[in-house]
Order: C-alpha cells, then sequence, then structure tokens
C-alpha cells in the first residue's frame, strides 16, 4: 500500500501547487540541455563522482528513474524533442542529413548533393533537410503564441533548418534577459561539455575524477586507457556541474530561481563504445530532472516510463496549453498532465554517419527487447567519428587481433542475433542475451508484438531507402520552396497567407524591418504601419520576403 499512498500524495500536492501557480503568474520554464550522458550521477546511484549541483537540483526537484530518448544519437534524437514526434514516423532517423547543428539563416541555407553517403543499396545521398507531415509544427511555436519569449543558446541539429518561426533569439548570445519586461520565457541552454568530442578533445586537460573510482561497465576490458576515455566522461562532467552551478546562482542572484522550472536533461546516452548510438538501455537510458519553483516536490522520484519527446508537451502544459493530439509525446506535468503514462519506451538506430544498419528497440523499465533487421552486420561497426578516441582504437585493433575476452568479446560480435532481450535487474550491461532462455518466452513475445505494433502505428519509415525517402520529401532531389506570403486588408486589420500547406508566417512590423527579429504570426495584426513577412514550412525552403505597404500617402509624406 505504501506506493499508491504516495504516489496519491504526490498527485495531490502537485493539484495544489498548479491551482496556486495559476492564480499567480505564467511560470518560466528553462531547460538545462546536456549532451552524450547516461544517468552516471550519484542521484541515479552511481557513486564515481560527486556532483553537488546536480544533486541540489534533484534535492529540490524530481528525478525521474525512466527516462528516455528515441534515439542514441543527437540529431535524431532533437528531432524528436523539438517536434514532439518520433524520428521513424517523420523520415527524421538517419544520422545526419544536413549541416542543421546550428541555425543558419534562410540565405545561408543550402545542400551539397554529394558528401560521400550511401543508402542501404549503394545509392547516393545528398544532404537534405526532413520534412514532416505538413500537420506538424516545432512546439516553441505554440509557446511563442501564447506570449512567451523563446530563446535557445544555441544548439539546433533538428535534422532540419530551425525556422525563423520557431525562436524569438537564437545563437551563442541568445538569452531570456532580453525579453520584455513581466514577459514569460522558455530559454534554453545546451551544454556542450560532456560531448563525445570532448573525450579525444580534453585529452590533455586535467583530470577531475579519480579514475581508479569510476565505474567501468562490463562490456569494456580493465585497462588503463579505458580508465583514461571513461575517467575523462566523468571528469567531463564535473565540469558540467560547476556550469550548472553557474547557472543556478545566476537565476538566485537574479531573483528568478523560484519564478522558473528547470529541466535537466541529456539528448541520449554516453560518449562511448556501445553507449552513443546503441539501441539499446545503454544509448537511450538518460537523466531527467525538473525543479519546480521554491524547490516543491523536492526530493520526489517518479518511475514513470518517459521520452525525451515528451519535453516539449510537458513544457506547454506547464505554460496552460493543450498540446496537440497529433504529437505521439505526452506531457508528465502540469494541468494538462496524461493520463497514461508510456508503458514502453520505443527506440530506433538506422543510418550513423556512414554506417548504414537498421535496429528497433522497447523497453519497459526492466526488460530491453532489441530486433535487428541487418544482423548480417556486427554490432560494432566502424564510424570514423568515435575512432578519435583513444579506448575505441585500442578495443577495435584488440579485437582484430582476437584478445578481448568476456562482455567487450560479446559487444564485438561479428554478426547480430535477429532477437535481443536483456532483463535490467541482473544484468545491467546487457551482456546477456536471453532471448532462447525458455523461461523469458513470455517476455520475448510481449515486447515483440509491442514493437510490431508501434511500427505499424507510426509508420516505420526505417524500411523505406534514404534515397528514396529523400525524393518523398524533396521530389527530385529538389528542396521544395514555400509560397510568398500573400496580404488582405480587412478593416483595420491585416490577414496573412500562405499557399503552401502547413507553413508557418514570421513577420516584421514598422521600425523592425531589416533587423534580426521576427515575430510569430498567429492572428490578424493591426493595419496602419509597412509590414514584410515570409512563410516556412519544416524542411522547405523559408519564402522570399514579401511586402504590405498599401496605405495612402499623407501630404505630409509627399
Amino acid at each position: 500500500m505504501e506506493k499508491p499512498i504516495k504516489n496519491l500524495l504526490l498527485v495531490f500536492s502537485m493539484l495544489i501547487f498548479f491551482h496556486a501557480h495559476s492564480q499567480t503568474e505564467t511560470p518560466n520554464i528553462l531547460w538545462i540541455s546536456v549532451e552524450d550522458i547516461s544517468p552516471m550521477l550519484e542521484v541515479y546511484g552511481d557513486k564515481s563522482i560527486k556532483t553537488p549541483n546536480i544533486d541540489r537540483l534533484s534535492k529540490e526537484g524530481i528525478t525521474y528513474t525512466n527516462a528516455f530518448a528515441t534515439v542514441g544519437v543527437c540529431a535524431p534524437s532533437r528531432s524528436s524533442i523539438i517536434t514532439g514526434m518520433y524520428p521513424v514516423s517523420i523520415g527524421s532517423h538517419n544520422m545526419r542529413t544536413g549541416p542543421h547543428y546550428a541555425y543558419r539563416e534562410p540565405e545561408n541555407e543550402t545542400y551539397k548533393d554529394y558528401y560521400g553517403q550511401k543508402d542501404i543499396k549503394g545509392r547516393n545521398v545528398p544532404e537534405y533537410a526532413t520534412v514532416p507531415p505538413a500537420y506538424v509544427k516545432v512546439f516553441t511555436e505554440y509557446l511563442r503564441a501564447a506570449g512567451y519569449y523563446t530563446s535557445n543558446n544555441a544548439k539546433t541539429d533538428y535534422q532540419f533548418n530551425s525556422p525563423i518561426t520557431a525562436w524569438d533569439e537564437i545563437g551563442r548570445e541568445a538569452t531570456y534577459k532580453n525579453r520584455a519586461e513581466s514577459q514569460p520565457f522558455f530559454a534554453v541552454f545546451n551544454h556542450e561539455i560532456t560531448h563525445e568530442s570532448r573525450i579525444f578533445m580534453k585529452k590533455e586537460d586535467p583530470m577531475l575524477a579519480d579514475k581508479s573510482k569510476v565505474n567501468i561497465p562490463k562490456y569494456f576490458p580493465e585497462l588503463p586507457i579505458v580508465r583514461q576515455d571513461v575517467g575523462r566522461s566523468y571528469s567531463n562532467i564535473m565540469e558540467l556541474d560547476k556550469q550548472v552551478g553557474d547557472m543556478l546562482r545566476s537565476l538566485e542572484e537574479e531573483g528568478l530561481l523560484d519564478k522558473t522550472i528547470i529541466f535537466f536533461w541529456s539528448d541520449h546516452g554516453g560518449p562511448l563504445l556501445r553507449q552513443k548510438r546503441a539501441v539499446g538501455n545503454s544509448g537511450l537510458h538518460v537523466p531527467l530532472i525538473v525543479r519546480m519553483p521554491n524547490g516543491q516536490m523536492g526530493g520526489t522520484k517518479i518511475d514513470d516510463i518517459v521520452s525525451l519527446m515528451d519535453l516539449g508537451p510537458t513544457v506547454m502544459s506547464l505554460a496552460g496549453i493543450a498540446p496537440p493530439e497529433y504529437m505521439h509525446g505526452r506531457a508528465f506535468l502540469g494541468p494538462y498532465k496524461t493520463k497514461n503514462p508510456h508503458q514502453y519506451a520505443f527506440g530506433s538506430a538506422d543510418r550513423f554517419d556512414e554506417a548504414v544498419d537498421m535496429s528497433r528497440s522497447v523497453i519497459d523499465g526492466r526488460f530491453v527487447y532489441i530486433r535487428n533487421f541487418r544482423p548480417e552486420l556486427p554490432l560494432i561497426y566502424r564510424n570514423a567519428y568515435r575512432e578519435q578516441i583513444e579506448m575505441t582504437k585500442t578495443l577495435i585493433e584488440m579485437d582484430q587481433r582476437g584478445e578481448l575476452t568476456g562482455g567487450a568479446a560479446y559487444i564485438f560480435m561479428k554478426t547480430k542475433p535477429v532477437e535481443e532481450l536483456y532483463d535490467l535487474h541482473s544484468d545491467p550491461d546487457e551482456i546477456h542475451n536471453l532471448a532462447d532462455s525458455p523461461n523469458q518466452q513470455a517476455k520475448l513475445k510481449e515486447l515483440r508484438n509491442a514493437l510490431s505494433a508501434w511500427q505499424l502505428e507510426t509508420g516505420d519509415l526505417g524500411f523505406v531507402p534514404e534515397y528514396d525517402l529523400v525524393n518523398m520529401m524533396w521530389p527530385g532531389m529538389v528542396q521544395p520552396k514555400t509560397d510568398l506570403v500573400k496580404f488582405e486588408a480587412s478593416g483595420d486589420l491585416l490577414l496573412l497567407t500562405s499557399a503552401t500547406e502547413g507553413a508557418s508566417i514570421a513577420y516584421q512590423i514598422g521600425e523592425e524591418i531589416g533587423g534580426k527579429f521576427w515575430r510569430l504570426y498567429h492572428q490578424p495584426i493591426p493595419a496602419g504601419k509597412k509590414v514584410v513577412a515570409r512563410a516556412v514550412r519544416i524542411g522547405y525552403k523559408t519564402s522570399e520576403i514579401s511586402e504590405y505597404d498599401n496605405f495612402p500617402k499623407s501630404a505630409e509624406d509627399e
């Protein structure tokens, strides 16, 4: 009876909080977005290092123990976060589609016809921008329409260029501090210190972690180079913790800490081999902590399964906005919190840079089921980017000499089983496949069926060769272009439209024209001043600028 009572008390306290908060002001919301870490933190039971500032977030916030990415690599994962959709349902599942890691002005959005990528049939895959269904929007547009100031500092990586309608401010200098007085904000700060690249880029930096005490997964051998690179990943987390502390202090000094809801999350699992890009628990399980104003519900732990694609709907819910029904993501906080949490977390793995593969997974919090659609391929494929990490090169060389044993030999299997099943309670490192175990056939069948149903429901586009997928989104391999904005005067109001289905419209008015700031058009605007506007649908080329200046000139103007 203890857990139901505990959950009931939690729900009751949340209802009290949201009722009280709705009587005062719209909350500010801030994301501390971090890269490439699994739950390698003391708040999740890992004693390798101390992270006092992240510990503080957990003590004053809600810690989610079963949070998962949809893909074990940044760009597809971030596409699901910004849209609230499974990547396999919108065509953003292959890593990476183009130079989308940072925002490009519409005039600078260009793509290479050839950059060395091949699809499963060996055909050239050009750079491209994913084109989701017309009804899919970036969730920040809903916030802007509700009066929020949105800022992103600075990474995007959505598999399409960020629409000019997505953010009030984007870039290395973007901050909530530029909002209008009393305007609520949604601000994202992306911390790159824990990214995979920092393992090799920072190898000469001082080591903050005690290498002798860091946790070594059983799929790595006990070697000095392994302790060095695993230690570096923990050392980078310690640096991240200092950055988190700086942000908390800044919010306190500005009097904003207890007026702001803070989310701390990683875009996918850890930076090392069999973590990043993996489709099992090691690649998808992430830390997620939410701190409410005044530390309400502090110290609470939630075991419900949460997906990173739930982040957008949850932010909308906390802002008092009903998430649209088309989103796969579900709000896990706020007045629109779902009554039906996810039963499973689903994951996908397809092309990772030059390596083409296809696997799918389903996780119920204890068991991990993986279906490999290219079982003839090895589990550990060659990938030039990650082979810049010293331990990765060492393990590959050892494997080629037949020197690996145990868990390390297991992950270097030369072909994959069609099905994998792991029990995280007895095998947290996923190195004992139970798919053929007579005792686990009921669980195997359950998860196999759940995965098949999910693939049918989402219309899994992983079965479409990437060349054909691009041609579906970009007919003739040419990026479609959004139609121009048209203006229609209706009394004292001006209506803006674009013939492109699903297009969003940005505009500037009066003295704003020519600047970098674009307003989001979401309702008719007052006529009387010169207006310029352009439209954009996700994945399409942004339209040229249209202008409306059809006002009678006064004698003074003449």
